[in-house]
């Protein structure tokens, strides 16, 4: 009974370790559409200000599910340091690609992580997991059908205001 004592984590040192890796993924998200939020604002793009400032509360909320999964676990938890946030953007549709290539990164990365999980044959972090990968499947969705707005609206003329103002409208229903 000694022994069962010592044993700090019911985690393994390599899925904490990847665990902690995304945590700052999740982190470097958030950081990017707070900055994203603030180039929309200062553009005059008041709906995807708010939309990016959605997303950075969203991604930070991640960021703390999986903080809290390792010290829940017996893990350490480690605060990332978040660096190269940029703080400009080339265009009004630069910022969705990026959005789109972030949210693909991060599936990518999720997929990875669920991956290796199986392969320690740890479970629960694996069952843990499935609300992650599902909410990438929202989340890729929606930065989609946000970039096909510019294709139908186009940003010439007020096309950026149209696109601007129809993004809310991009829901994801699951089904």
């Amino acid at each position: 009974m000694k022994d069962l004592l010592k044993l700090k984590s019911s985690l393994s040192e390599e899925i904490e370790n990847i665990l902690n890796a995304q945590v700052k993924v999740e982190a470097h998200a958030s950081a990017l559409y707070l900055a994203m939020s603030s180039w929309c604002d200062d553009q005059g793009l008041d709906n995807s200000a708010t939309f990016f400032a959605k997303q950075a509360d969203e991604e930070r909320e991640h960021m703390l599910k999986l903080f809290n999964y390792i010290n829940n676990r017996g893990g350490r938890a480690v605060s990332p340091e978040i660096t190269n946030i940029p703080v400009d953007f080339e265009s009004f549709r630069g910022v969705f690609e990026q959005t789109l290539e972030q949210e693909m990164h991060v599936t990518e990365q999720f997929n990875n992580i669920a991956d290796r999980c199986m392969k320690a044959k740890d479970y629960v972090t694996f069952n843990f997991l499935q609300w992650f990968l599902e909410e990438q499947v929202e989340e890729e969705y929606v930065a989609r059908r946000i970039l096909e707005l510019f294709d139908v609206i186009g940003e010439e003329g007020t096309g950026r205001w149209e696109i601007d103002k129809h993004l809310v409208k991009v829901t994801f229903d699951g089904e």
